[in-house]
Order: C-alpha cells, then structure tokens, then sequence
C-alpha cells in the first residue's frame, strides 16, 4: 500500500508539473499571438495579416489545451482522497464523470481538431483561407460542431451506459469494463477509461491520422524548403502516436483501478497525448508567430531604410 501511494504521489506530482510546462508554453503563445496582433494593427502592416490570420483559431486552441490540462490534473489519484484537494467519495465519482466527458468527448478531439485545420489552412486559396476574416468563426464553429457528437457520446457511456446494463441484468463487472469511469481503491476513488470511449476516441484519432497524413502529403509536394518539410514530419508523427494512446487506455480495464499497472499505462498514455499536444502547438502556433515577427521586423527594418534614403 505504502509503495502503490508512494508511485502514485510521484506520478501526481510529475503529471502537474508537465501540465504547468504546457501552460507556460500556452501562455507565452498567447500573450505573442494577441500582441503581434496589435502589432500589426498599430503599424499598419497589412501584408503581415496573412502570417497572423488564424490568431483568434490558435487562441481557442490554447484555451482548448488549458482546459485540458486542467482535467488532467483533477483525474489524479494524487488530488483525490482523504486529506486531499477532493475528499468527499461523491465528488471524487462526479470529477471523474466529468474527466470522461470534458476531456475525452471535448478537449482531445477540439485540440486536435484545431491543429488539423490550422495545418490545413495553408493548402486553401487566400480569399477563402485565413486572409478571409470569417475563416476563424468558421473553424472554430467546425471544431464545436465535430466535438458535440463526441460529447455527447461520452455523456450517454457515462450516465447512461450503467443504467442500461443496469437494467439488462449484466453483472457489474461488464458495466465495468465497458461503461465505468470510476473505481473503489482503498476506500478512495480511481478515475477510469470506460472501454466504449477508448474505442470512440480511438476511431477518431484513426480518421484524424488518414486526414493529416493526407493534407501533410500534398503540402510536402509543395514545399521545397527542409525546415518546414521537416515541421509537416513532425506533425505527422506527432498524429500517428495518437493510435497508441487509445490503445493503453483500452489496455488500462486489465489491471485493478489505481494499482501500478493501471497508474503506469494512464501515465503513459498521458505521456503521449502530451508530447503530440506539445508539438502542434510549437509547430502551429509559436513557430509561426516568431517567423512573422521575423518577417515583420525585417518589413520594418527596409521602411527605416527607404526612409533614409529619402531624406
């Protein structure tokens, strides 16, 4: 027991500490994306508006990640339990229910739904692409539309999944596997990944992976430079290791609710949604925010230029 409370401590504590590194990182994204906006709107620096045209689409994507960090954190065994930041049993079932349905059926799917469309934004023509000014209430408004089915699936497997097995006579065990997002251990409550959204989430990351893989090849039959055929690799890959993640999450029914197997295979999975996040975000929103800061201090250093030569 002392063991299995010690791992989960240091696996509680490690979680917290990489959800604050891609807080940090979300912050400094943000703060970049809004004030190179005023930048440009200050300096009157059209031709710069292209560059930062998604800034309102990689805002929500950074409020989508905050959002998803924070479910991450409330899930932990480390938060919940006695003596704890969550104490009472009710309330440690509901965040769990709540984990299932914010994070599995919103925030994973938005987050990457938002990264597929700001990498896909770069194939459309410019009056229809990010230099249209309705193109951010379009894609965010497309993310809302493809997450609420998700949603509201993970809604049904959490409220009411137990009531069908319930009422079908199957034993808890099966309810279990398939429709649980929480567990007795130790007389506290373990958050866990019901099998039917493992199954969900896995499917589409499986659609996800074919619609990267095929907006990343036509864009590398476009690109000539290394550097951003190698940031379009990384995009890739940083899909594919999604498949993965729905994997050890279907894998973490076999082992008991809050034992090492189980914390190790959640951890990991946590690992590799993590990771993906990480680089997408660098890839589409920080990189491209510091390369039109370098376009736009370059813009700024020829108009001095052609100023002097004037006077």
């Amino acid at each position: 027991m002392l063991l299995i409370t010690f791992f989960t401590n240091i696996i509680g504590v490690v979680t917290i500490a990489l959800v604050s590194i891609v807080s940090i990182l979300g912050l400094i994204c943000l703060s970049r994306s809004v004030y190179f906006q005023l930048w440009i709107k200050k300096k009157g620096y059209q031709r710069l508006s292209y560059f930062n045209g998604p800034w309102l689409t990689r805002i929500t994507l950074i409020l989508v990640a905050f959002w998803w960090g924070i479910g991450e954190v409330l899930r932990l065994t480390f938060v919940n339990g006695e003596g704890r930041f969550i104490t009472n049993r009710t309330w440690q079932a509901n965040v769990c229910k709540f984990y299932i349905i914010s994070n599995l059926g919103f925030a994973e799917p938005g987050l990457f739904l938002l990264l597929a469309f700001l990498l896909s934004a770069a194939l459309q023509k410019q009056e229809l692409g990010t230099l249209n000014h309705k193109w951010n209430r379009k894609t965010i408004r497309a993310m809302l539309m493809i997450c609420f089915p998700s949603l509201l699936w993970e809604a049904c497997v959490v409220f009411v999944g137990p009531r069908v097995a319930l009422d079908d006579g199957q034993t808890s065990n099966l309810a279990k596997y398939w429709y649980s997002a929480s567990a007795d251990h130790e007389g506290n409550i373990a958050c866990t990944y019901p099998l039917l959204s493992s199954i969900f989430l896995g499917m589409f990351y499986i659609i996800l992976t074919v619609y990267v893989m095929f907006v990343g090849g036509q864009m590398l039959a476009l690109v000539i430079n290394k550097g951003l055929r190698r940031r379009i690799y990384m995009l890739i890959f940083a899909t594919v290791i999604l498949l993965p993640r729905a994997t050890l999450l279907g894998l973490s029914i076999v082992p008991w609710p809050g034992e090492i197997a189980h914390e190790s295979l959640v951890f990991i999975s946590f690992l590799v949604l993590m990771l993906a996040a990480m680089i997408g975000i660098v890839i589409l929103v920080y990189f491209p925010v510091a390369d039109t800061f370098a376009v736009g201090d370059r813009e700024h250093v020829e108009m001095q230029t052609r100023r002097t030569i004037t006077l």
